[in-house]
């Protein structure tokens, strides 16, 4: 039978999960994600997993931080003026916005807390700093 290679069209299953049983992401009751193998559009431990995989087969692999969305950066946090925001927008703990920081660049921040006059937004990945569990199952290879 076939094994996945670098540059295989694939199809898989995946699960993701925190080390507490805590599920980030899914596609067990949806359809299977396709990806290239080599394209470097998933994180690579995910995407090195996969290879040498044949139609069928499934496994668990572990990601630290740094083989994942790396360390928890301190320094990724900022405040900002309330009153920059446009007044339609819902601000709410959590949400996830696109702004344009104040060296001019754009980032996809969290809301983590706001207050009367201002917002404290975090531009960390949500899974930065944490150890990540997938259960992959290959279900085809294009």
């Amino acid at each position: 039978m076939t094994q996945a290679k670098i540059g295989d069209k694939v199809k898989v299953h995946f699960e993701g999960c925190l080390v507490d049983g805590t599920v980030f992401g899914s596609t067990m009751d949806e359809e299977p994600f396709e990806f290239t193998i080599g394209e470097k559009n998933m994180l690579p431990g995910f995407e090195n997993s996969v290879v040498g995989m044949k139609k069928g087969d499934t496994k668990t692999i572990t990601l630290t931080p740094m083989e994942a969305y790396g360390p928890y950066k301190k320094e990724r946090v900022f405040g900002m003026e309330k009153s920059g925001f446009p007044p339609e927008i819902n601000l709410e703990v959590g949400k996830r916005l696109r702004v344009r920081k104040q060296d001019g660049e754009y980032a996809v921040v969290t809301i983590k807390h706001f207050a009367e006059d201002s917002i404290v937004l975090d531009e960390n990945d949500p899974l930065a700093g944490k150890t990540l569990s997938f259960k992959i199952e290959l279900v085809e290879i294009i």
